[in-house]
């Protein structure tokens, strides 16, 4: 029987910062396979998800029995590359001013550190971030539009180029797209849809360049959306899942699991020959060419 065995494997995914979205979702799929898990967490949710977690209000239980048991927890700003990039006003900040070695350098250091090198099999990109996401593309600021690329789409490009060198051959990157990188999804603007559309290009480029530098393989997934808090921030995320559920080639919603258990294949040594690639799970909706009527669905 074929089955999705990473024992002994470390992953590390970055963008967690509550048990409700995909990267939840993943880390449990990753854990259910028998990885061990760390977690790269936004700092100025850090304390809230490490307060949830101590009091035992995170859903840590494994669909076979058991629980999740996270290796290590860091603090992970990903749109500062070194620790000396990030701005005083920053460092100074009452969410940040007591952490140190959040930016991504600094996480790849403390992971050598704590685990020396190679020790990495698994990384993990669910991180995206547009400050002006509600608005239109054509009314987004430069300012908007940049910050949009630099922690949705570069952040990718940085945490290869520093992650890379301490995984271990054979070892795989995953990130989180969206069909906005291909199509006009009309409300998901600020430059994020421009952010996928580099993410997924990046995306190519990095599973050749990092598979000939570091033996590693590099894919995303374009994923439906998910009511998750983050998304929540788009405005309109309950009616793009409803259009989706009407819609889609098999007329329901994409879960969460369903997209972890996606990335845990990638991820795997079942997976061993896809790299370079963006898997849509999205219950068959990027195939679709019209509006499903119902009078031509019940034909």
């Amino acid at each position: 029987m074929l089955s999705i065995d990473l024992t002994g494997k470390r992953a590390l995914v970055a963008g967690v910062a509550d048990d409700k979205g995909y990267g939840w979702a993943i880390l449990r799929a990753l854990a259910e396979a028998g990885a061990s898990v760390c977690v790269g967490t936004w700092p100025p949710t850090m304390r809230i998800f490490t307060k949830t977690l101590e009091r035992g209000k995170l859903d840590m239980s494994l669909p076979s029995g058991g629980e999740i048991r996270l290796e290590k927890i860091y603090p992970l700003d990903a749109v500062y590359d070194r620790d000396e990039d990030v701005p005083d006003e920053v460092r100074e900040d009452k969410r940040y001013v007591e952490l140190s070695n959040y930016s991504i350098q600094g996480v790849a250091d403390s992971l050598e550190s704590d685990f020396g090198s190679p020790c990495l099999d698994v990384l993990v990109h669910s991180l995206a971030n547009g400050p002006e996401v509600q608005k239109a593309l054509i009314d987004t600021s430069r300012a908007g539009y940049l910050a949009a690329l630099s922690a949705s789409a570069y952040s990718l490009v940085s945490m290869v180029q520093r992650f890379g060198p301490l995984m271990r051959p054979g070892g795989a990157v995953v990130s989180l797209s969206y069909l906005a990188a291909e199509r006009v999804i009309p409300g998901y603007g600020g430059g994020m849809s421009s952010a996928k559309s580099a993410l997924e290009g990046d995306t190519r480029t990095l599973a050749f360049e990092a598979g000939r530098r570091f033996g590693i393989r590099v894919n995303t997934i374009s994923a439906g959306p998910l009511a998750s808090r983050a998304a929540k921030a788009i405005g309109t995320i309950e009616r793009m899942v409803e259009y989706y559920e009407q819609n889609a080639a098999l007329p329901e919603a994409n879960t969460a699991d369903e997209v972890g258990q996606a990335a845990a294949f990638l991820c795997s040594p079942l997976a061993s020959g896809i790299t370079g690639e963006t898997l849509h799970v999205d219950k068959g909706y990027h195939a679709m060419g019209m509006q499903a009527e119902t009078q031509l669905s019940d034909d």
